[in-house]
């Protein structure tokens, strides 16, 4: 049985976790079931707020006073810091959902899972497999704005600005159909109805329909236009155009659960095709019988590539 916390001992427990120092297992054995939990729900909460913009400036700024007042001896993280610094202040000064509160609404799917959302304005959003969406419901009536990682087909209701951040930058639109694939360091947009604007490190890009934007590692922004009007993953089938073939695995990893190793191919080599979500033998020869790269699986679920 764990035995009974400070609130100085959980909060250091806590800051050390997030630093990476503590491992979830070890974490478990050294608070409460229930303080894990809320545990797991700062982590959210912090991944939230930075892409959320959550209109807390003030209580953050009360907590970072109190902080420097008390000493947690961590491993610095340097830009970090200071979420560190508020999350292991967060259960002693002001309680957890001071920070996170039950406003913060998550959605995950899962390998080879799609997800319809309804938004509270009567948008909608489909998730493609292993992505995530995060927003503020407290919020979103004059704030339309929310996180995502993996891809989403978006069909916003006319409004105020609706806002989808990412980690490669932002889409903003007032009413439209658009798709958003962000992985990794690429961001892909393809607009199919009304006006989107994409928004990088670099530039802003106006899309109209049939508008597509592609940025890839810090490259080129590159350009076309697509005759669909929807994506095709919606119907069970992933299309690429002209992308490293990395990003090809790592949706094949995504839509079938399963892992693949490619050291010993050029996962640089660019692919344009696409591959079925029904059928996993036939989703890896249209994907690499094309390109001349054998495969095996070895172990269930572990595929194997080599070159010819």
């Amino acid at each position: 049985m764990k035995t009974e916390q400070s609130h100085n001992d959980k909060d250091t427990f806590l800051a050390k976790w997030l630093a990476g120092d503590l491992s979830d297992e070890t974490l478990k054995t050294l608070v409460s079931e229930a303080d894990f939990n809320s545990f797991l729900k700062i982590r959210k909460g912090i991944e939230a707020y930075e892409v959320l913009e959550s209109p807390i400036e003030e209580s953050f700024a009360k907590i970072q006073n109190h902080i420097e007042k008390k000493e947690v001896k961590v491993r610095p993280l340097h830009t970090k810091a200071w979420v560190l610094g508020i999350a292991a202040s967060i259960v002693l000064f002001i309680g957890l959902f001071t920070i996170i509160g039950d406003d913060i609404v998550t959605v995950t799917t899962n390998f080879g899972e799609q997800k319809t959302v309804a938004l509270l304005d009567g948008s909608e959003v489909i998730l493609n497999s292993k992505s995530t969406i995060t927003y503020d419901e407290k919020t979103w009536a004059s704030k339309r704005t929310l996180f995502l990682e993996g891809e989403a087909f978006f069909k916003v209701n006319t409004g105020a600005a609706f806002t989808v951040n990412t980690a490669n930058g932002a889409i903003e639109v007032l009413g439209t159909q658009f798709n958003v694939n962000t992985v990794s360091d690429l961001l892909e947009v393809v607009c199919f109805e009304g006006k989107v604007s994409v928004t990088t490190m670099t530039d802003t890009i106006i899309l109209l329909p049939t508008n597509s934007v592609r940025r890839i590692n810090g490259n080129a922004t590159e350009q076309w236009n697509t005759e669909a009007t929807k994506p095709t993953w919606i119907d069970g089938e992933s299309t690429f155009k002209s992308v490293p073939l990395h990003y090809v695995i790592k949706a094949l990893e995504a839509q079938y659960n399963i892992t693949i190793d490619a050291k010993d191919i050029d996962a640089t080599t660019i692919y344009t095709g696409s591959f079925t979500h029904k059928d996993l033998n036939t989703a890896l020869k249209t994907v690499f019988k094309s390109l001349q790269i054998q495969y095996t699986e070895k172990e269930k679920g572990n595929i194997y590539l080599n070159s010819k």
